[in-house]
């Protein structure tokens, strides 16, 4: 995983345990667990597009010259 998705995961699990906090204090909120299931989506999105390209780091390997 790349930086940026690293950190949009960890912004979506404190999004989780804040969201939990405010419900087990002050009961449920629907739209706090909208926008907390709408953020894990986009975090799992942001993930497979981010599995799906190369790595910087990787060389590619060259062709071999032909004669």
């Amino acid at each position: 995983m790349s930086g940026p998705t690293k950190t949009m995961a960890a912004v979506t699990a404190a999004a989780l345990v804040l969201t939990t906090a405010y419900t087990v204090a002050l009961g449920s909120s629907g739209w706090l667990w909208f926008g907390w299931v709408i953020l894990g989506v986009v975090t799992i999105g942001m993930a497979a597009a981010d599995s799906g390209e190369p790595r910087a780091g990787r060389p590619r390997p060259r062709p071999k010259p032909q004669p």
